[in-house]
Formats: C-alpha cells, structure tokens, sequence
C-alpha cells in the first residue's frame, strides 16, 4: 500500500505541475494576445496618420493645380475660363470621393479594430473557462487515477496467485517430462551401446579384408536399393587388374547409347585396434591412377578413415586441387553424390556429344595423318632401302664389269696368242719342219714315195 500511496502522491503532483504549466501557459498566451492587440492599434494609429499625410499631401497638389489652372485662367482667353471651371468642379468631385474614401477607410479599420478586440476579449473569457475547467477535471482525473491504481493492484495480486500457481505446476510437469526424457534417453544410450559393442566385437572378429569387404557390400546394397533412379547405369567390381591395380566399383550412365559420365569408386575401412592409422590422402593418387586407366571422368573415395576429422565429417570434400574431379565422403553421401553428379552431366549430354563428334572427326583426321605420314614414311624406307639395294647393284655391276673388263682383257690375250698360235701354225711346214733334220727329210720322201706307189 506504501507503492500506491507514492504512485498517488506522484500523480498529484504531476497532476499540480501539469495544472501550474497550463496556467503559466494561459498567462503566456494571455499576454501574447495583449501584445498583439496594442501592436493592431499602434499599427491601425500609424496607417491612419499616414493617410491622413497622404491626402493632405494629395491636397496641396490639387490645390497647386488649382492656382496654376487659375494663372493660365488668367493668362489665357475668356474661353479657357468655361473649361477650367469644369475641370474646377472635376477636381472639387475627386476631392470630396478622396475624402469619403478616406473616412470610409478610417471607419473600416475602426470596424476591424473593434471586431479583432472583440474577438480578443472571447479568447481571454474562453482561456478562463478553460483554466477553472482544467482545475476541476485534474481533480476528477487524481480521483479516477486513485480508483485505478487500487483496481490494477488488485488484479496484480490476482495475477500474481494465478502465476505462482501455474508456474508450480509447469515445473512439476518439466520435472516429469525431464524424467521420462532421461529414461527414453538412458534406453536408447542403452541400445546404441549395445550397437557400438556389438560393432567392435564384429569388427575384432572380422579380418581387415572383411572390414573393407563390408564398406563395399554396404555401398553396393544402398546402390541397388536405388537403382530404379539410374535404369541405365552401369555399376559393377573393377576385376581388371591388368593395369597392376584396380579400384573397387565402376559407375557408367548412358542416355541414348551415350556414355555421359563415369565415376571410380575407392572403399576404405579400417578396424579400431589397428596400431598403424591410415590417412584419406595415402590413397588418392592409386585412385586418380586407376580413374586414368580405367578412363573415368571422376573419381570418389568413400572413406571411414580419419573418423575424427572435422573436414571429412562435414560432407562432400572437393579434393579437386589435389588431383582433377576427385571427391572424399563419408558413406551416407555416396547416393547424394551420385545424383549430383548424374544432374550436373545431364545438362552437359548435348556439349559432351558435340565435343565427341568433334573429337571423332579431329581423330579421323589425326588418323588420316597418321596414315599419311605412315605412309610416307614406309615409302621413304622402302625408297631407302630400294636406292641402297640399286647402289648394291651397281656396285656390284660395276665389280662385274671390273671383273669382266679382266676377263676381256684375258680372252684378249688369249685370242691374240691363239692368233699368234694359228699364224705359226699357218706357218708351219714340212720344209720347216726337215730344216736342218735329215732324218725327218728321208722318212718324208719314204713316206711320198709310198704314196705314189699306192697311187699307181
């Protein structure tokens, strides 16, 4: 009750100040409106004494003319004299307008005057009112503010009794939902453990090859499970070891007969115990080798190793800076990952089939070179092998006619001994033969003589 009396007090005297500012405000006024009433007649007296200048200044001009009209009356014909007394009596008609004018004037503003005083002077009456009702209705308002403040405590204190009751029973409740939390939680901690216990025991059972053979049935399975997204897709174990390594899984889609992507897969596990903990990075290279070898556009590791790596654990890691179009991911992204990539080459099918026609015709060109140059190159061998096998020849022609000159030259001397030979023999003669032999002589004419005796 002490808080209302001092919000009561504190109103009461805001009220007073409130009262006592208004009131200074109506003397302000009050006095502003006195100052502007003797500024209208100050201003009035001061217009009114220079018309009063104005026209008396108006009158020693008419008057002026006047005598010099009378002059040149004077000065002038009788004739003149007629116009200038009607001018006279023109000049005397505009004297008496400008004098009615002026008191015409004069009344008006002495109209206005009383009729801005007036106006005044209903203010000054309506600001007092105003005064004595603001006194009252501040001590109704003090009066309607006290009734208030009692009412608003009231319905505080009622508040306060219905808060404390609802904010008993809310805790009551967070106590038995926290509860029930607790136990919904402590079971499923429970069960998780039993999972986590249950995986270690399997993995202390499994050799290494299993553990790896898991993570590849793992992703093998959740591939077929979404398998009606790819109708096309090639997804199969990479058992071509010919190159000496092979990956793990090979994915191909195809639109149209039109191979459009192409991704290599790497599985890597390995179990808790292991003393020596591998690293995502010591098997990239061998995957962007067997993505080469294998002719794949990319290629994916999906990984279990380094589990506490905040890089890895987040998504998808480009390691594309490393090796081109090399991803690293956990295995729950092996799916998403497969579908972004599908979309992403999806809309590049109608460049990548321009770009293969492109290489096909630039391959059959290369082709057509290489054949050419093929060609030339065997025809410059053949012709090589032909120019040393012709300068053989001639060679040997050349030795054979050395050979055959020697021979020539041999028959040569042989035919010109045989013709020494025949000319001696031609020479030869029984006479040259008996020369200086008398024995050969008598067995000749022996001989002739026989023959003659035959003959005979």
């Amino acid at each position: 009750m002490s808080k209302k009396d001092q919000e009561i007090s504190e109103l009461k005297a805001k009220i007073e100040s409130t009262a006592q500012a208004k009131a200074l405000e109506l003397a302000e006024e009050m006095s502003k409106k006195d100052q502007e009433i003797s500024e209208l007649k100050a201003k009035i007296e001061s217009t009114a004494q220079a018309k009063a200048l104005e026209l008396a200044g108006e009158m020693n001009k008419k008057d002026q003319e006047i005598s010099e009209l009378k002059a040149k009356i004077e000065s002038t014909a009788q004739a003149k004299a007629l116009e200038l007394a009607g001018e006279m009596n023109k000049k005397n008609q505009e004297i008496s307008e400008l004098k009615a004018k002026i008191e015409s004037m004069v009344q008006t503003n002495a109209l206005e005057l009383a009729g801005e005083l007036a106006k005044k002077d209903k203010e000054i009456s309506k600001l007092k009112s105003t005064i004595s009702q603001s006194k009252d209705t501040c001590q109704i308002a003090v009066l309607e503010e006290q009734r208030k403040a009692q009412d608003a405590l009231k319905e505080k204190e009622n508040k306060i009794v219905e808060l404390t009751g609802m904010v008993n029973q809310q805790k009551n409740e967070a106590a038995l939902r926290e509860n029930n939390i607790k136990e919904t939680y402590e079971i499923q901690l429970k069960k998780k453990q039993e999972e986590v216990d249950y995986y270690k025991d399997l993995k202390t059972r499994m050799s290494t090859k299993m553990v790896g053979e898991t993570l590849e049935i793992h992703c093998s399975t959740e591939f077929n499970r979404m398998r009606p997204l790819f109708p096309n897709a090639y997804f199969e174990k990479d058992n071509d070891a010919s190159g000496g390594s092979k990956g793990d899984f090979i994915f191909r889609d195809y639109e149209d007969g039109f191979e459009y992507i192409s991704i290599m897969f790497e599985m890597k596990n390995e179990m808790d115990q292991t003393a020596t903990k591998h690293k995502n990075e010591d098997f990239l290279k061998k995957l962007d080798d067997d993505r080469k070898a294998k002719k794949c556009e990319f290629a994916v590791l999906v990984s279990l190793l380094e589990p506490e790596s905040e890089l890895y654990n987040t998504g998808i890691v480009d390691m594309s800076h490393r090796y081109p179009k090399m991803y690293v991911i956990r295995p729950q992204f092996f799916i998403p990952l497969i579908t972004l990539l599908v979309q992403t080459s999806k809309k590049s099918i109608e460049y990548q089939r321009q770009l293969a026609i492109a290489r096909s015709q630039s391959v059959d060109v290369t082709n057509f070179e290489s054949r050419l140059n093929d060609f030339k190159e065997k025809f410059a061998n053949n012709y090589r092998l032909a120019s040393e096998k012709f300068k053989t020849a001639i060679d040997e022609i050349d030795k054979s006619i050395t050979h055959l000159q020697k021979i020539k030259e041999a028959l040569v001397g042989s035919e010109r001994n045989l013709r020494l030979a025949n000319d001696k023999a031609d020479g030869l003669t029984i006479k040259k033969l008996t020369y200086n032999n008398p024995t050969m002589k008598e067995k000749f004419k022996e001989a002739r003589a026989v023959e003659e005796d035959e003959d005979e």
